[in-house]
């Protein structure tokens, strides 16, 4: 008898998890785009996107996968933290979603006549869809079938547990039984990695009568803690961003959670009416409803203070970082969805384009100190190292085509500012040891040359700039001057003006320089081209920019 008890238990809960994991991995997969666009376009103020959290949590039923969304639309500035938090408090009603499904499914479901079907079609559409979408709606199928089997597993393992075991003596009363059935139900949830599978094994121990209404609503409220583990757990050793979208994801957790807690009388005397208002009342729905209650009680709390909460994260996270060379917007999280994990690479590497141009200017400037160069290359030098391991984790993803043909441009836009660092630093070394003194024509023409390199550097971070587009024109006009400057230089060198050593060292100096120039635009150009140009900027010429890359 009691293996027959653990082996239902054990068996159900097993089925449950992999419905859960088919199902959640089918439906995301299916959905494809749609969620992109969804979380990228439908979340402009905190209320939209709490609509779109709810939504898009309900149809791929994981909170943990829209999270990890949210972090990655963050990290590659399509969405703000206002944003994030809209969709962070949606997706904790859209797991609501789950209850209703074990609420009917257990109540007035056939579960086999429904279960059956479900996975003989969904394994019908992934054996015969091996390359097209269809295949994860077959998983997708697959997956309610055997969730909906687990369902019924543990609902007739309780059955049989409560007919074994005298339960009701373990229910505690009072405050003591509310806290204990709380701390339950967030161990379950930490132990499984998953609040729906908690709500799950809750719901089917309620409908089976070994607890009570009010222990099985703590422990409702216990899952809904215990899933800030998932939360925890992920922001390790990952972005500030992804540490404050973790931080509003726990606040409102623990917030709302007490808040039931504390008033769970009344919160169950309000669903008890609305479950019985349709005559037929029943436990498992009065829970669904109570879970879906102190949620939107939660949301209600919160998004009115939607801004506060924002400007608190902002200001007591992230307030440390002084390593600029570590990544800002790269997060391991994002690499299970690659075209995410491609946005947190394009913006990482604009801030490498940025940090390149600020370096590259400090080193043409009167005002140059060499120690602070070394410390902003060894700044560089690491962040282009992470960039690097990041690429190779990317790599061996499985890429979809487009993204597959946009790593090699980002490896090229890595190379171009890695070179250009290089050459700046041989060009820092040169300008602290070289006597500049020229005689006034020639300087008037080195002090021509250095003016134009400074303003291709500026323009050359700034794809969205009209000048941007004539960078091509720039280059030649620089390259025009460099050979003024050098048939200058030879002329003051041959007529005993200058040295003839520190002319040739002058002429590498400024051959380096216009190097240098070429590198960085190389490498802004092929970072401007990762990604669709509409994306970049809404106000640059394409054609022009396509022209320029064939030119590069």
């Amino acid at each position: 008898m009691f293996f027959s008890l653990v082996a239902g238990l054990v068996g159900g809960l097993g089925l449950f998890l992999l419905g859960m994991r088919l199902m959640t991995n089918g439906l995301r997969n299916a959905a494809g785009e749609a969620l992109r666009s969804i979380l990228g376009k439908w979340t402009k103020t905190p209320l939209r996107g709490l609509a779109s959290g709810f939504m898009v949590t309900a149809l791929v039923q994981s909170s943990s996968a829209i999270t990890v969304a949210v972090i990655g639309f963050v990290n590659a500035g399509l969405m703000t933290m206002a944003q994030s938090v809209g969709v962070i408090f949606g997706s904790n009603i859209g797991t609501t979603v789950t209850s209703w499904i074990v609420a009917a499914v257990g109540v007035s479901v056939q579960v086999k006549a429904l279960a059956l079907p479900l996975i003989g079609l969904g394994a019908l559409l992934r054996l015969t869809s091996a390359h097209s979408r269809r295949k994860h709606i077959g998983d997708a199928l697959t997956g309610f079938g055997i969730f909906f089997l687990g369902i019924e597993i543990l609902q007739s393992t309780f059955q049989d547990l409560g007919t074994a075991v005298d339960l009701a003596s373990f229910n505690i009363g009072g405050i003591p039984g509310i806290l204990l059935f709380v701390s339950l139900g967030a161990i379950l949830t930490l132990l499984m990695q998953s609040s729906s599978a908690a709500m799950a094994i809750i719901l089917t121990a309620a409908m089976s009568g070994i607890v009570t209404l009010e222990s099985s609503a703590a422990a409702a409220i216990g899952t809904n803690i215990g899933t800030t583990s998932t939360a925890l757990f992920s922001v390790i050793g990952a972005t500030y961003n992804a540490k404050k979208v973790a931080a509003a994801h726990i606040i409102f957790n623990f917030v709302t959670g007490l808040v039931a807690i504390l008033t769970i009388p009344i919160l169950l005397r309000v669903v008890s009416t609305l479950s019985s208002l349709n005559g037929d009342y029943n436990l498992a729905t009065t829970l669904a409803i109570f879970h879906t209650v102190f949620n939107m009680l939660g949301v209600a709390i919160f998004l009115p203070f939607t801004s506060q909460l924002v400007d608190f994260l902002n200001r007591h996270i992230g307030r440390e970082i002084t390593e600029l060379g570590k990544p800002k917007y790269l997060d391991n999280n994002v690499l299970s969805t690659p075209a995410l994990a491609m946005d947190a690479l394009f913006m990482e590497l604009g801030r490498l384009g940025e940090m390149t141009r600020e370096i590259c200017q400090k080193a043409l400037t009167s005002k140059f100190r060499h120690t602070d160069f070394i410390k902003d290359k060894t700044t560089l030098d690491t962040l282009i190292v992470a960039i690097r391991a990041y690429c190779v984790k990317i790599q061996r993803l499985d890429l979809p085509g487009p993204i597959a043909i946009r790593l090699p441009a980002a490896l090229r836009v890595i190379q171009y500012y890695r070179k250009a660092i290089n050459i700046i630093t041989e060009v820092s070394q040169q300008y602290t040891l070289l006597d500049h003194t020229l005689p006034e024509a020639t300087n008037e023409t080195a002090r021509t040359f250095r003016r134009e390199v400074r303003n291709i550097i500026n323009v050359a971070h700034t794809p969205c700039s009209p000048e941007f587009v004539d960078l091509k024109q720039q280059l030649n006009q620089l390259d025009n001057l460099y050979h003024d400057l050098k048939d200058d230089l030879l002329r003051v060198g041959a007529q005993g003006h200058i040295d003839l050593n520190t002319m040739v060292s002058l002429l590498e100096y400024y051959s380096n320089m216009r190097q240098m120039c070429e590198q960085a635009v190389k490498g802004t150009t092929y970072w401007a081209l990762l990604r669709d140009i509409e994306l970049t900027c809404a106000n640059a010429d394409k054609e022009n920019e396509y022209a320029w890359k064939q030119d590069v």
